[in-house]
C-alpha cells in the first residue's frame, strides 16, 4: 500500500503585505506537484484554523495569484494564546489542536510577521508540526537578512519620494515624507538613500531636532533650494504629535523655510509586489515544501548571505531585527552627507 500523502495547512496572518499570495502559491504548487501532498488554506489567519474554516487548494486554483496584492486567504491579527475577556469558556490553543488533529495535518505553514512567528513557535510547543514564512516590509522579523513585502514597500516610498522632488524644487520648501517603521526603521533608511534624503530619521537613532534644523538651514545656505526629510513612523516626538507634522512644524519654527508633510500610510502595503518580492516569497514557499517533505519541522525559513536555510522559531521569537548605528548603509548615508538628526 502506499504512503498516505502529505497534508499541510497554510495560513496568512498580521498585516497585509505584497508577495503573501506568491508565497502560498510557492508552498501549494511545489508541495502539490513535486511532492504530491494535499494542500488546505485556512481562512483569516489563525481565526480559521480556531473556527475549522478552510478549502482545499488544488493547482489549478493557485495559478494567477503571483501578480496579486492582498491573500486569497485573507488575514488577521487573532492572538490565539491571548486571553481575553471576550473569549468565554473557550481555549483557543485546545481548538488548535484538536482540529488540526481532526484534519489530520502533518504540518501548518504561517506566513506572518514577528506576532506570527511567536504563535507559530506555541503551536509547535503543543506538540504540531509547523514552518514559519517570515514577511512584513518593515523588515524586522529577527533571524533573516531580508523579509518579502519590504522591497515592494521601499520601491513605493521611493517613487512618492521622486516625485516630491519637484513640487519641493517648484516651491523651494522641505518636504517631510512619513513613511511606515515602528520599531525598525528600515523602509525610512532604503528609500530615503533611493529617494535622495537629506535627513533620515529612524527610531533606531536618537535625533536632536535642532540638528535637524541645522542641517536644512546649511542647505538652504548652500543655495540648495530644497530638502527632502524622510521620517519613520515610530521616532519619538511630544505626546499628541504626529511625526511628520511635528518636524515641519519644527522647521518652519526654528528655520523660517517652508515645510509641508506627506504620509504615506497604508499605500505602502497595498498593490502587487515587486519582481523582487515575488520571487523572494516564491522561493521561501518552495523551500517550506521542501522541508516539510524531509519533515524538518518547527522553523522558520529564512535568507542568509542570499542563501535558504531555517532557524528555530523558539530562537525567532521576541526578538527584533533593527537598524544600527554601523550599519553599512547608515555610513554610506553619513559619507554623503545625509544627516540622522544626531549631530549633536
Amino acid at each position: 500500500m502506499a504512503n498516505k500523502p502529505k497534508r499541510i495547512g497554510i495560513l496568512t496572518a498580521g498585516g497585509d503585505c505584497p508577495g503573501l499570495n506568491a508565497a502560498i502559491r510557492g508552498v501549494g504548487k511545489t508541495a502539490i506537484i513535486n511532492y504530491g501532498m494535499e494542500v488546505y488554506g485556512f481562512v483569516s489567519g489563525y481565526t480559521g484554523l480556531i473556527h475549522k474554516e478552510y478549502t482545499q487548494l488544488k493547482e489549478n486554483q493557485l495559478s494567477g495569484i503571483l501578480t496579486l496584492g492582498g491573500t486569497i486567504l485573507g488575514t488577521s491579527r487573532e492572538k490565539p494564546f491571548k486571553i481575553s475577556k471576550n473569549d468565554g469558556n473557550i481555549n483557543k490553543p485546545e481548538l488548535i489542536k484538536k482540529n488540526y488533529e481532526e484534519m489530520g495535518l502533518d504540518c501548518l505553514v504561517c506566513i506572518g510577521g514577528n506576532g506570527t512567528m511567536k504563535t507559530a513557535a506555541k503551536i509547535g510547543a503543543l506538540g504540531l508540526n509547523v514552518i514559519g514564512i517570515p514577511k512584513t516590509i518593515d523588515n524586522d522579523v529577527w533571524g533573516t537578512d531580508i523579509t518579502f513585502g519590504f522591497d515592494s514597500a521601499v520601491a513605493i516610498a521611493t517613487e512618492a519620494m521622486d516625485r516630491l522632488h519637484t513640487t519641493a524644487n517648484s516651491h523651494q520648501r522641505a518636504m517631510v515624507i512619513e513613511v511606515m517603521g515602528h520599531d525598525a526603521g528600515w523602509i525610512a533608511l532604503y528609500s530615503g538613500m533611493a529617494g535622495g534624503g537629506d535627513v533620515i530619521l529612524i527610531p533606531e537613532i536618537e535625533y536632536n531636532v535642532r540638528s535637524v534644523c541645522k542641517k536644512i538651514e546649511e542647505r538652504f545656505n548652500e543655495k540648495k533650494s530644497y530638502s527632502i526629510v524622510v521620517v519613520a513612523e515610530g521616532i519619538k516626538v511630544p505626546k499628541d504629535k504626529k511625526p511628520a507634522s511635528y518636524i515641519a512644524e519644527c522647521i518652519e519654527t526654528y528655520t523660517g523655510v517652508e515645510a509641508r508633510e506627506t504620509r504615506l500610510g497604508y499605500v505602502q502595503r497595498g498593490g502587487s509586489p515587486t519582481a523582487m518580492d515575488r520571487i523572494l516569497a516564491t522561493r521561501y514557499g518552495a523551500y517550506a515544501a521542501e522541508i516539510i517533505a524531509k519533515e524538518e519541522f518547527g522553523q522558520m525559513v529564512a535568507l542568509r548571505n542570499s542563501a535558504l536555510t531555517t532557524i528555530p522559531l523558539t530562537e525567532v521569537e521576541g526578538k527584533l531585527n533593527l537598524v544600527t548605528n554601523d550599519d553599512p548603509l547608515v555610513r554610506k548615508c553619513r559619507n554623503m552627507g545625509v544627516s540622522f538628526g544626531d549631530e549633536f
